[in-house]
């Protein structure tokens, strides 16, 4: 490939990635007219349209999708290679991005990085909060946090909390006109609090297990959520039964806030895991991360 035909390559993607000739532009430092006429010079050449254009959007056309398939993930690996060289330096700097539940980040990473980002300003971290199996390398993460259960084969993972158990919760006024569930077929008749789910768009099913025997529950209520946070407010406020990580519930439980039931149908579950793609060059920054982030007993 001529190095012309490598920058215009470069100039197109970006355009492709940000859907946008003014955003791609200011990415790249260069005008958007300069920028239009190297896509087209490109598109001249190769003899086929790359780029649908209207005054509001852009998007790729099925020739333009396939070069960005082929040659997007290659001039990534080239940039993150690059960017492991460029930080070789002493003191560990450069961006991070990582995907991660409401939950992790809170427990997990929030502290960890508390006690990294001061000692080195150089670091900077992204966190995307995501419910959903997020495919870290289609979408340009670093690394991502889940259950290690729901870690995919072919990431390398490293624990990083305790072992994880669900909590079924509703506050005092909730169970003041409601007998309290005694097994997860009970819950049918109550009013739960869901949670959709954004890589499937489904709600959640609540999961239990009891005696080696495991039962998931679709439950029903009058409230959606997308987040863990406003699910949890919603059920102190007594709207609801709400299923929720242990130990996000714990101090309100303590508090008298918030009733526990089904207990003995949540029993503990493999605990957050960082992972990330096993070829994947890793720079001081996120070595610096990983080790920060270790569980360790």
């Amino acid at each position: 490939m001529d190095r012309d035909n490598a920058s215009d390559i470069i100039a197109f993607l970006a355009v492709a990635r940000e859907r946008s000739f003014t955003r791609a532009a200011a990415k790249l430092g260069i005008s958007q007219s300069a920028l239009s006429q190297t896509v087209s010079g490109l598109e001249e050449r190769l003899g086929v349209r790359l780029l649908n254009r209207t005054t509001r959007s852009v998007a790729p056309t099925e020739a333009g999708e396939r070069l960005f398939r082929t040659f997007g993930p290659r001039f990534d690996e080239m940039d993150a290679e690059l960017a492991a060289l460029s930080e070789l330096r002493e003191k560990p700097a450069g961006h991070l991005r990582i995907t991660a539940t409401e939950h992790a980040a809170e427990a997990i990473l929030i502290p960890a990085l508390a006690r990294v980002l001061p000692k080195y300003p150089d670091i900077h971290v992204e966190i995307v909060v995501d419910y959903g199996l997020a495919n870290i390398v289609a979408e340009r993460y670093d690394a991502g946090i889940r259950p290690g259960e729901l870690v995919e084969k072919d990431m390398i993972a490293v624990r990083v909390g305790p072992d994880l158990r669900m909590a079924v919760v509703g506050a005092p006024s909730y169970f003041a006109a409601r007998r309290k569930p005694r097994t997860p077929q009970e819950l049918t008749s109550h009013n739960c609090l869901n949670l959709r789910l954004p890589t499937h768009g489904g709600l959640y099913a609540w999961e239990f297990e009891k005696d080696k025997r495991a039962l998931n529950v679709r439950v029903e209520g009058q409230l959606v959520f997308n987040g863990a946070g406003a699910l949890l407010r919603a059920a102190l406020a007594g709207l609801g039964l709400a299923y929720l990580m242990e130990s996000h519930v714990q101090p309100y439980i303590v508090e008298g806030r918030l009733v526990r039931v089904l207990s003995d149908w949540c029993p503990p579950f493999s605990g957050y895991h960082l992972y990330y793609p096993s070829r994947r060059q890793a720079s001081p920054a996120f070595s610096l991360l990983v080790d920060v982030l270790r569980y360790r007993r």
